[in-house]
């Protein structure tokens, strides 16, 4: 449906869209991310049941992943962005006297490309929408192919509330997102994998397009479970985050490290949580998710079969449903295969560590690619907010998981294989917005200091700048 001609008409409609000026107004601004926020409400059970054919959601699972957090972000965006977007005003200092006054201004970037993923396709869609209309700007989404029902959904959504003009979704698979990559926009915004992040920046590249990128994290994100940690509180929280999305969450728990020391107490307990949230039979239990494609369930299946002497719950799945059993692979070596690299599955390898040793396993972590999140059970806080204050890593939690997420008013966002940038609240309006510095100069009382000469009857003029600039 979608070539390299209508995706530039799109663009070119947009970017004169946004010359008009029409997207500077701060009020109006904040009528569209009103308009948004009533149009997912209308939508509502539209979306809950895209999500339920996509991904095998509940409906408390997709409010309170995707419709909930989507509200919450717009609410939080509508009370803020007034004062997000006031321009700041700075003393220009004595050297550029007498024009004393400077302004800062933030503006958009222009016509903006959000490509979201299959695993949250509602929140990272319209999510990201937020912060691009907050930040003045048009937008063009490339929504998932992967999660068809949902870029449908999305798809009469905007076109309901917005002019193409303004915003549009569209589908296809990756040719389309090249398609859109090929096309010069102001602002790109991926969030997926690592690798397709790669080829996201080369393509930005070309038209030294800022980007954005949130990214899972190559080598996956790490859960430490210290010797003295809190073992079920530990286990529940880890078994609930594991079967929400069956997994296929970017800032999941990919491995979990437990001390030697209370490791079989922790599976133990691991088991216990898994089967009390989810029950004996999970396959069957209608609040379980799929994974979201066969290539998925098969890569998922492939992987646990190739451990299967160490699973010691679940390893089971149904290749009709493509639901996988959350799977607990027991004991397995830190420097294994399945602990370097992403899994987005509900398989969990659980690597033991001496606790004495702990500080050698954080530098075995730290050597790797940066995960998007890094999670800490222990009572031993000190040692908990060191090495919080001086790994690598996107965000994370102590004795909790996810939950960082939901905060209200701090940045989400990767670095180095998990991502660039970070968004939410104010800092999403500042990753779709550039800092502009104006001086506003005077036209009196305007000294020589800075003009010829600086010799002869000019040298006092050395002197003085001298004093004005120490």
């Amino acid at each position: 449906m979608w070539t390299k001609d209508s995706i530039h008409g799109i663009a070119e409609r947009q970017r004169a869209y946004f010359r008009s000026g029409r997207t500077l107004d701060v009020e109006w601004r904040i009528e569209q991310l009103r308009k948004l926020k009533t149009s997912v409400l209308v939508h509502e059970k539209e979306l809950t049941d895209a999500l339920a054919a996509d991904l095998g959601r509940s409906e408390a699972e997709a409010y309170f992943c995707d419709i909930g957090s989507l509200i919450v972000e717009i609410n939080e965006t509508i009370r803020g962005l007034k004062k997000w977007a006031k321009p700041e005003t700075h003393f220009s200092g004595l050297v550029c006297f007498p024009s004393v006054v400077t302004k800062v201004y933030k503006l958009p970037y222009g016509v903006s490309l959000i490509i979201s993923p299959f695993n949250f396709p509602i929140l990272l869609s319209l999510g990201v929408l937020v912060a691009s209309i907050a930040g003045g700007n048009t937008a063009v989404i490339k929504a998932s192919s992967k999660s068809p029902n949902c870029t449908a959904a999305l798809q009469r959504l905007i076109r309901q509330t917005f002019p193409e003009e303004y915003c549009v979704v569209l589908d296809g698979g990756h040719d389309v997102a090249d398609l859109c990559l090929a096309e010069r926009f102001d602002k790109i915004f991926y969030t997926g994998s690592p690798r397709v992040g790669k080829h996201v920046m080369a393509e930005a590249a070309k038209n030294l397009t800022p980007v954005a990128l949130e990214l899972g994290g190559e080598t996956g994100n790490w859960c430490v479970v210290r010797a003295d940690a809190d073992l079920r509180d530990a286990a529940r929280k880890i078994a609930f985050f594991k079967l929400c999305n069956s997994g296929q969450i970017c800032i999941n728990i990919n491995q979990v490290a437990v001390a030697k020391e209370v490791a079989d107490e922790f599976v133990a307990e691991l088991q216990k949580a898994f089967t009390k949230q989810i029950g004996h039979d999970p396959l069957n239990n209608p609040e379980y998710p799929r994974l979201i494609t066969w290539d998925a369930y098969r890569k998922c299946a492939d992987e646990a079969e190739r451990y299967r002497d160490r699973i010691v719950y679940g390893g089971n799945g149904d290749a009709d449903t493509l639901k996988y059993a959350p799977t607990i692979i027991y004991p397995v070596g830190v420097g294994e295969e399945i602990v370097n690299h992403e899994l987005f599955s509900p398989l969990l390898p659980v690597v033991t560590y001496e606790d004495t040793a702990i500080d050698a396993l954080m530098d075995t972590i730290a050597s790797r690619e940066h995960g998007l999140a890094l999670y800490l059970f222990t009572r031993d806080m000190a040692w908990a907010k060191r090495t919080m204050s001086s790994q690598q890593y996107g965000g994370g939690c102590i004795n909790e998981v996810c939950l960082h997420l939901m905060v209200k008013g701090v940045p989400f966002g990767g670095t180095g294989h998990s991502g660039i940038g970070a968004y939410h609240g104010e800092w999403g309006f500042r990753e779709f917005t550039h800092p502009s510095t104006v001086l506003i100069g005077s036209t009196k009382f305007n000294l020589p200091l800075r003009e010829h000469p600086y010799g002869g009857k000019g040298k006092w003029k050395a002197a003085v700048l001298k004093k004005f600039e120490r």
